[in-house]
């Protein structure tokens, strides 16, 4: 299971590249490619005091964050440097992962009244410094893992609120009952992951659907790329086209859809189409998208009736009922949702 935020696709064209000035970032990729990334199943825990004679289960509506430096080696978790209840430490990146986690669990809790990744306060630990320039940052099921970039291609990944909300959204849709990473249901993965990574850092900034720039882990490539971030849900395809890297591969609608055997058959890819779906729906209700077409999607993945292996029009139907139940089968809502995923190709308007 690839979790990294960086597609493989990206980290093989890095790789390959003969350029001489990016010879520590392709040494980088080829590093980043086959270092470990053991995934574990997602731990939860659960708080209990006593109260009197009565044992109480708590859940408290507030992070509990732990950060760890790998210093550049490949073990986890590394040496504890900052903990909930400590200020910030001289590291900036240290810094930025912890005020991330927090910014991410505000959002759940506050949007969404979820208590953590799992809803049940689960602990939040992160591991920065890991490897030597690691492009990459991802969750393994139990803690944020992020690499230092190597300084040409991919600068650090703490600073990008999209990138962190990413990856700890993968751990909401396990713990939600989780979707098989492979086809359409694996780019509904990461499609997911991407929605609450853009919505996470929406709230945070206080923007509006129209307000929002819709792009994951903008500020994450240096300034040698000609690029704007690694996805855009606004305008899959166009967020970067370079020399290296060479041009986003996204499409928008299922008139695009790449079939492949690599990326565990096009995750990173054909994720494209469910987020410009959300892209859609949000932008023409309007307003603070995750107070609407995010409610409907939060509910949907986590309802526990997802099927693992739910492909496109199974998700697209069962954000049309979520909305029906919430909003009414003649809302506004539901027409916005109803028309982005027709207008994606992947249900149909009736005229065929």
């Amino acid at each position: 299971m690839n979790l990294g935020i960086v597609p493989p696709f990206l980290l093989d064209r890095v790789a390959a590249t003969d350029k001489p000035h990016l010879v520590r970032a392709a040494q980088a990729a080829r590093r980043t490619l086959v270092a470990p990334r053991t995934y574990r199943p997602l731990r939860t825990t659960l708080k209990l005091s006593v109260d009197g004679d009565t044992l109480v289960a708590e859940t408290a509506p507030s992070p509990d964050r732990t950060i760890a430096d790998a210093h550049n080696t490949e073990t986890l978790p590394g040496d504890t440097v900052r903990t909930e209840d400590q200020g910030p430490v001289a590291d900036a990146t240290v810094n930025q992962a912890f005020d991330g986690l927090g910014i991410t669990f505000d959002f759940y809790w506050n949007a969404y009244q979820r208590d953590s990744i799992d809803g049940r306060g689960l602990p939040l630990d992160a591991t920065v410094h890991y490897g030597q320039d690691y492009d990459n940052a991802f969750w393994n099921g139990e803690r944020m893992v992020f690499g230092d970039g190597d300084g040409d291609v991919f600068t650090g990944f703490t600073g990008s609120i999209t990138v962190i909300a990413h990856e700890l959204t993968h751990g909401v849709t396990e713990a939600s009952g989780g979707l098989d990473y492979q086809g359409q249901s694996g780019a509904l993965n990461e499609s997911i992951s991407d929605v609450f990574g853009v919505l996470t850092e929406q709230y945070h900034l206080g923007q509006t659907a129209d307000q929002a720039s819709w792009l994951v882990g903008a500020g994450i490539f240096s300034d040698q790329v000609t690029g704007v971030a690694l996805r855009s849900l606004k305008a899959p395809g166009t967020a970067y086209d370079d020399d290296v890297l060479g041009k986003d591969p996204q499409p928008a609608t299922m008139a695009g859809y790449v079939t492949t055997s690599e990326d565990n058959g096009g995750v990173h890819i054909n994720s494209g189409i469910p987020n410009h779906a959300f892209y859609l729906a949000a932008t023409t209700i309007g307003g603070k998208a995750w107070e609407t077409a995010g409610l409907v999607w939060y509910k949907t993945v986590t309802a526990g009736t997802l099927p693992s292996s739910a492909d496109f029009a199974t998700f697209a139907n069962a954000t049309l009922k979520t909305a029906q139940a919430e909003y009414g089968e003649q809302s506004k809502e539901v027409d916005a949702v109803r028309t982005a995923w027709i207008g994606v190709g992947v249900l149909s308007d009736g005229n065929d």
